[in-house]
């Protein structure tokens, strides 16, 4: 999916937000924004967002001197997250159709972005769950290609939505591989971060070799590539993951939160929709 005009306005308020969550001084962020402005002329427009926010964090985390500023929320996410672990869990066991629930708590996870949004309500999110508006929801594809399937690849997104993840990996009823970002960026799920959430005790877990938010398969390791091309069934989890893959020949579905208008309008769906998309049924 490439870039467009509206996603450089996104980048900008990222930057804002960042520079005043780390505390810099307003002139330092105004610099920030300055530089930034200077690069958007020649910001590839045929590229995918998430292989520009690479260059607009590297950018952003030069001037807040870290290389991960969202850390310690990254830590209150999953906190978060994990004390909701346990009564989840009881409501997908207990549930008619556990696969089925399970999909739709791993989907509500994903309000967890700092990327688009520095606040969200994740009880609400999930209180709500049960009246959400779905767009294009493929369960049945799923089912049929989960059967089928010997293993699962699983692309992770953000910290704190894996503990949403981890309770549909614990359903699933196959072996699992979760894949995660090879850096910090944004507030994206690093090994740290899925090892707090528990996710090893519950599958493999791997690096993609790639730090952007999103899977750009000419920036991830041979290895991973390699278990992505063989990979008989891949969830992947977010807009990054979904922006960077359009397109790409792969058994992936799209699980996801239509969290931006670009987004939403490039997949014909509502703002706001929980989206589980067969990508071969996605034009690009």
């Amino acid at each position: 999916m490439k870039t467009f005009v509206d996603c450089i306005p996104c980048f900008m308020n990222q930057a804002l937000r960042t520079g005043r969550l780390v505390g810099l001084e307003e002139s330092r962020i105004m610099d920030l924004l300055a530089e930034f402005g200077g690069m958007i002329r020649h910001i590839p427009m045929e590229d995918p967002p998430p292989r520009t926010a690479v260059t607009v964090y590297s950018l952003i985390n030069r001037y807040v001197g870290q290389e991960d500023p969202f850390s310690m929320l990254k830590d209150q996410s999953t906190r978060q997250a994990l004390g909701m672990y346990e009564e989840l869990s009881r409501q997908i066991r207990e549930s008619t159709d556990p696969l089925g629930q399970a999909l739709k708590i791993a989907v509500a996870g994903n309000v967890i972005d700092f990327g688009i949004s520095s606040t969200y309500d994740l009880q609400a999110e999930l209180a709500g769950l049960l009246t959400k508006p779905f767009g294009i929801w493929h369960e049945d594809r799923f089912r049929s290609a989960l059967k089928q399937a010997d293993n699962v690849l699983y692309l992770g997104d953000n910290t704190g939505e894996t503990v949403f993840d981890r309770l549909l990996i614990e359903i699933l009823g196959k072996p699992v591989t979760y894949a995660v970002r090879g850096g910090p960026i944004i507030n994206d799920v690093t090994m740290r971060d899925a090892m707090a959430a528990g996710l090893d005790r519950v599958c493999n877990l791997v690096s993609s070799g790639c730090r952007a938010p999103g899977i750009l398969l000419d920036q991830c390791s041979a290895e991973f590539r390699r278990l992505f091309h063989s990979a008989p069934l891949i969830i992947s989890k977010g807009q990054g993951n979904l922006e960077a893959l359009l397109g790409v020949n792969a058994p992936v579905f799209f699980l996801l939160k239509a969290k931006c208008d670009v987004v939403a309008r490039h997949l014909g769906v509502a703002l706001g929709d929980l989206l589980l998309l067969d990508s071969g049924t996605i034009q690009h």
